[in-house]
């Protein structure tokens, strides 16, 4: 989930604009009476749920994965890349995906590694997960895909894995959608206590440091009910069915999940050092570089990890065009929870 630092820093800010309806953010026609200008397509209403799954699950062996992936949408379109965080799966994207398919964008969506279908190439391939390791994931995807330039959308992983792609790789991105701003993390600044507070939201990250929650992740039954239960936590007001919940928790079967996830969560804290061959990487993101692609953020008023205010805490990071968006009774898997605001936002980062 997303960085604890940046939540600290912020608390305190005040509620700062009020949050606003889904309804709020929408992709008018109004640039289509003004010559010249093309128009932005209207993204329609959709009752979150719509759509339960995908049809076919594609691979592709890129990098040091055979990547599992859905595409809709057709082949020569806009890409769009929507990247999912923990604990979720590539289902948070199965009512925004067709939405954008339907408006000619060509929608990917990847199992991270450790995920779903995902699979490392080779047993000596160590399993660590710094951010940096995951971001390349999704480089070396569109290099395999042939995709040179994508827009790229997240929540959780993903928003930290698209922020980090847009910093390093600028020439890649054609515009973000950053839910919960901007997340790239600081392993130094997370060495420094935070407000108490947001200490309690991160339990599972001192869980997870501990060999009784090394055990509960590394027992498959165990780490299925931890992730359901953080579900509740951190999406308060979404009312999931059983079928819902078990459709994304196969992707935790895969046998690489615990210690993708372990590592991912222990790094981030200073337990665990990662791999040198990233280390170039993670010099530079330390540096908390900007990010000059068009953006739009996204808050979910009811997610935990989202800071009172209007996004005012990271803004700076953002140096290109930008919009900002705060959504009521959403919590943190904002896509599923809420996809027609979500899609919205990804036509809205394309067009300015």
């Amino acid at each position: 989930m997303i960085n604890r630092r940046t939540f600290s820093k912020a608390v305190g800010l005040g509620t700062g604009a009020a949050a606003v309806s889904l309804t709020g953010l929408q992709t008018g026609a109004s640039a289509a009476h003004h010559p010249g200008v093309t128009p932005v397509p209207t993204v329609p209403d959709i009752t979150p749920g719509t759509h339960t799954g995908f049809h076919t699950i594609k691979q592709v062996k890129a990098g040091v994965l055979d990547i599992g992936y859905a595409e809709l949408g057709p082949r020569h379109g806009p890409v769009v890349l929507c990247l999912h965080g923990w604990p979720y799966d590539i289902h948070s994207y199965a009512d925004v995906a067709p939405l954008l398919a339907d408006l000619g964008y060509r929608v990917i969506v990847p199992y991270l590694r450790g995920h779903g279908s995902t699979r490392f190439l080779s047993r000596r391939t160590p399993r660590t997960a710094e951010q940096s390791a995951i971001a390349l994931d999704i480089i070396a995807l569109m290099d395999a895909l042939k995709i040179d330039q994508a827009v790229l959308a997240g929540f959780d992983w993903g928003s930290r894995t698209a922020d980090i792609i847009a910093a390093l790789w600028p020439e890649r991105v054609k515009a973000l959608v950053s839910t919960s701003g901007y997340v790239i993390t600081d392993r130094k600044m997370q060495l420094e206590p935070a407000a108490p507070a947001v200490e309690h939201n991160w339990w599972y990250q001192w869980y997870f440091a501990t060999d009784r929650g090394k055990k509960a992740m590394e027992n498959e039954e165990q780490r299925i009910a931890l992730c359901r239960f953080v579900w509740t936590l951190v999406s308060p007001h979404w009312k999931f069915d059983d079928a819902t919940y078990a459709r994304t928790a196969e992707a935790f079967k895969n046998p690489d999940y615990a210690a993708i996830v372990l590592f991912n969560y222990r790094w981030r804290i200073g337990l665990i050092d990662g791999e040198a061959r990233y280390d170039r990487y993670e010099r530079k993101l330390a540096g908390q570089p900007p990010i000059q692609v068009p953006t739009v953020t996204l808050d979910a008023a009811l997610d935990p990890f989202t800071a009172p205010g209007d996004g005012s805490s990271y803004r700076d990071h953002f140096t290109g065009p930008y919009a900002h968006h705060t959504f009521a009774n959403v919590g943190h898997n904002l896509p599923q929870e809420a996809p027609t605001a979500f899609a919205r936002a990804v036509v809205e980062a394309d067009h300015l």
